[in-house]
């Protein structure tokens, strides 16, 4: 059988190879089936686990909380009601999705009187690290020096949809990480924050140090304590300590008083 592509015809063996060329060719499109159930610690806790009784309280710490679309609408008041202080929300996801909630989530904790920040799902299986830090700062994840802003976030954690490390290496994750980290700072002038646990950090980029002396550090443990740091931090800004509580949402502490928290979102 003759077949015309492009204009020529070509024997079926002929057309059959051109057309096999342009599917090889054709990028698949990317995964974002688990998108709206992808949220800050979702796959850390999966792999990880629970280490003992989460925290309940600790003296110098700020009580926060952080939330995603999958939870829908948040009743922002009682959260401010029941002792949130700050709170981040999942914007993005990769260079396809952006959270359906995210305008009521991050606008109304605003309108409650909470410290607010935005974070993007990394999906370095999908797209180079700058786009997708561009595709975040377009979709909500940007800053402004308003006093109730906190800079962006990175949530890098296991792969929910294969291979943990995202079919990457150590150096080659490393570069993709400081590839959206750099596009970050240098579009919205404030260095964002890296979300993690430290099991992935060592597993996935080697335990690098490259990035404690820029990046503030939001650690994921779910237990009684931080526990052990990811290399180059000396500290957490921000630890994630249990996947529920008395605010909707995953339980955090940042690190310090309220005035610590505002300074971070005034730069």
């Amino acid at each position: 059988m003759n077949r015309t592509v492009a204009g020529q015809r070509l024997s079926g063996a002929a057309a059959l190879a051109v057309l096999a060329a342009v599917v090889v060719a054709t990028p698949a499109r990317a995964d974002y089936s688990l998108a709206d159930t992808n949220y800050a610690g979702s796959q850390i806790a999966r792999h990880e686990g629970v280490q003992g009784a989460p925290r309940a309280d600790a003296a110098g710490q700020t009580l926060g909380h952080d939330v995603s679309g999958h939870q829908g609408p948040v009743d922002w008041p009682a959260a401010a009601g029941a002792g949130a202080k700050f709170a981040y929300v999942k914007a993005t996801e990769g260079t396809g999705f952006v959270n359906p909630q995210y305008a009521q989530q991050y606008d109304g904790a605003h309108a409650s009187g909470i410290i607010r920040g935005a974070y993007h799902f990394a999906r370095p299986d999908v797209s180079g690290g700058a786009e997708q830090a561009t595709y975040f700062i377009a979709h909500g994840g940007g800053w402004r020096a308003d006093g109730t802003t906190l800079p962006g976030a990175l949530d890098i954690e296991y792969n929910p949809y294969g291979d943990v490390c995202y079919g990457k290496n150590p150096a080659d994750l490393t570069a993709w990480i400081a590839d959206f980290t750099r596009t970050y700072l240098a579009k919205v002038k404030r260095s964002a924050l890296i979300y993690t646990s430290t099991a992935w950090w060592k597993r996935c980029t080697g335990n690098t140090a490259r990035f404690g002396n820029t990046d503030p550090l939001w650690l994921a443990r779910y237990g009684p304590d931080v526990g052990e740091l990811p290399a180059g931090w000396a500290k957490q800004s921000i630890w994630q300590f249990a996947r529920g509580g008395g605010l909707p949402g995953d339980q955090n502490y940042y690190n310090g008083p309220i005035g610590r928290v505002q300074a971070l979102a005034k730069g």
